[in-house]
């Protein structure tokens, strides 16, 4: 088995969280391919594409070091993908370095358990600059830039007209996302598979627009109105200025995200303990 491994190397304990990961793979003899930043924390040698030809991607940090993980591997996505939690909050991580050790025992004997999640393939044109293509995890937002002023977007799904929202920006998000920047600005929280995505404004002047849930078949198109300007993000990753003269097209991506859990992990106890939820089980 080949695992492909990158590091955050902003976290504090990124040297030791790959270390005892290298250590815990080579006991169960699997090979690894490390990033170039983690092969310059552990003084080994490294590549950008550490996710070519592996049988698995580990992603040494938080939820922000998972999405730029994903953002690196360029819509290569055949592999599965696995997080090893040395940052925050960790919603997408599958274990601690303090469970690794259970966990590689787990993948050397093949009993780690597939969540397939879906994806968001956008297309975008930045002011004065070319068109891109990003796939999100989480979501796309677009939001007001620098003026302090409210943005409008007309929003169509399949074709068809739904609004124009008035508000500090808006959010397509995917059942994933659902728990991250959606979930802060009102929308709902949606199970892994729902099939479904979130249009959601941030802050609507027009106080009955609410989050909208659409079938993950649909195509969603986002036009800018008015003169003010329009930051785009995925995943809130780089920055970038929208060409007004262009819409933001965004639909279901074909591949979808395998990522690797624990055999005893499940959704729901995962949102009890990240979210805090107090509720307990009464008999």
């Amino acid at each position: 088995m080949n695992v492909g491994i990158y590091a955050n190397p902003t976290k504090q304990d990124a040297l030791l969280a790959l270390q005892t990961v290298t250590s815990e793979l080579a006991k169960h003899g699997i090979s690894y391919v490390l990033d170039t930043e983690a092969g310059e924390i552990l003084g080994e040698s490294g590549t950008n594409k550490f996710y070519v030809g592996m049988d698995l991607v580990l992603s040494l940090g938080g939820d922000g070091t998972m999405l730029e993980c994903v953002h690196r591997m360029e819509g290569n996505f055949d592999m599965p993908i696995a997080g090893v939690n040395i940052g925050t909050l960790g919603f997408l991580t599958t274990c601690t370095v303090d469970d690794f050790p259970l966990y590689a025992q787990h993948l050397a004997k093949e009993e780690l358990k597939t969540l397939s999640l879906s994806l968001l393939e956008v297309e975008m044109k930045e002011q004065d600059k070319g068109t891109h293509k990003f796939w999100a995890l989480n979501e796309v937002t677009l939001m007001r830039g620098n003026t302090g002023r409210l943005i409008t977007i007309e929003a169509e799904i399949d074709g068809q007209y739904l609004t124009h929202y008035r508000s500090d920006g808006l959010i397509v998000a995917t059942p994933t996302g659902s728990t991250a920047y959606s979930l802060a600005a009102g929308g709902p929280l949606i199970a892994p598979g729902s099939g479904v995505f979130v249009v959601n404004p941030i802050c609507p002047h027009t106080l009955s627009n609410r989050a909208l849930v659409v079938p993950n078949q649909s195509s969603i198109t986002l036009k800018a109105c008015g003169r003010e300007p329009i930051l785009f993000t995925a995943d809130g990753r780089d920055v970038l200025c929208l060409d007004p003269e262009h819409p933001v097209k965004i639909k279901g991506a074909k591949d979808r995200l395998q990522l690797l859990q624990m055999p005893n992990s499940t959704y729901y106890e995962k949102l009890r303990a990240k979210l805090g939820w107090t509720g307990g089980i009464t008999v």
